[in-house]
């Protein structure tokens, strides 16, 4: 981490957490400080439901939420980057305060409830993507929505054509009832109408799926059944918990989904038992608690063939992703792995 960036840091601490995102956004566009550019090397080379990525480290939603930082993050390091969620109108989300910083456990409580400048805004940013780089987008419905599996083929309608995979989020627990299209029947239908949607984008682009950490064995097990048996691209694993286990900061009392650290272990255990279900036949992306190239390689042996991090970020700097995606180049390279797909699902055991 260059001075820069930790005065940077410890300037945004002191502010309140929604405000000092903003300004970082901002000032990522200014180019205030250098970026790495693409990293990659003949182990990290990765392929991801069709997908060509340099390295499997990702950028995950809700950094970017409406596309305004294409150019910078694009040579931030990462293999690809996804922004939104993107809603079919815009919406302000829930009130604020809505971000909570949980420092001594590593982590952020946010409630924000999709709040975005919705699609047609977002659309026109993603149509001035970079060229190279990897940009995919977050599906997400309206809170006052009579059909939110319609707004998620609605959104997909009109940015699909402008991106190289979506997600559909039915996973935040900050829109009420919008986990319930977790359940089996709901969940077929939606990614049924997603498809169609998908068909008719003007080149075909893989959706994925993703979902939360706090299912039981045997909604997982439903929901492995129906996305292999639907033929969805991926699931990407896991949103926000609703737990509070083991939190010390006083802001743990606060409603909305826990990201960081605490998730870490919870996480990656959705993810081994995703790839047992799934018996691999599924690509699976590995998200919630990175903060370090150990961590994501855990979550490559535990069944990711790519790892998406997001909260590390406000506390160790937008370089942490050049520093993971080096780090796990160089343990890959130490426990003999010639590539990252050789390394997946190899330590699943340990999670089960």
């Amino acid at each position: 981490m260059s001075m820069i960036e930790k005065l940077g840091l410890a300037a945004l601490r002191r502010i309140d957490p929604e405000t000092a995102h903003r300004l970082a956004l901002r000032a990522l566009n200014t180019g205030f400080a250098p970026l790495p550019g693409q990293i990659t090397s003949s182990r990290l080379k990765t392929e991801l439901a069709g997908l060509s990525l340099p390295n499997p480290i990702g950028l995950a939603a809700g950094f970017d939420k409406n596309a305004e930082c294409l150019s910078p993050l694009s040579r931030a390091g990462f293999g690809f980057v996804e922004v939104g969620a993107a809603t079919p109108r815009p919406q302000p989300g829930n009130p604020r305060p809505r971000l909570f910083r949980l420092p001594e456990d590593g982590a952020v409580i946010n409630r924000f409830g999709f709040n975005n400048e919705g699609m047609e805004a977002i659309a026109d940013r993603l149509e001035r993507r970079p060229a190279g780089a990897v940009v995919g987008l977050n599906l997400g419905a309206n809170k006052d929505s009579d059909d939110r599996s319609e707004d998620f083929a609605r959104v997909l309608a009109r940015c699909g054509p402008h991106v190289d995979f979506a997600t559909i989020n039915v996973s935040s627990p900050n829109t009420e009832n919008l986990r319930d299209l977790q359940g089996a029947a709901a969940l077929e239908a939606l990614l049924m109408k997603a498809q169609e949607a998908r068909d008719w984008l003007p080149r075909r682009i893989p959706l994925f799926l993703k979902i939360a950490p706090d299912l039981t064995e045997a909604e997982l097990a439903d929901i492995a059944r129906i996305a292999l048996a639907r033929g969805i691209d991926g699931i990407v694993a896991t949103n926000t918990t609703l737990s509070r286990n083991g939190l010390q900061n006083a802001n743990r009392s606060e409603k909305g989904g826990l990201s960081g650290r605490p998730l870490f272990d919870r996480s990656t255990r959705v993810l081994a038992q995703l790839y047992e279900l799934t018996e691999g036949r599924m690509p699976l992306i590995g998200v919630g608690g990175v903060a370090s190239a150990e961590d994501a390689y855990a979550k490559i042996r535990a069944g990711a063939s790519a790892v998406q991090l997001y909260t590390a970020l406000a506390y160790k700097g937008l370089s942490l992703a050049a520093e993971i995606v080096h780090g796990v180049d160089t343990i890959l390279e130490r426990d003999g792995f010639a590539t990252v797909a050789e390394a997946v699902g190899t330590g699943r055991k340990d999670w089960l």
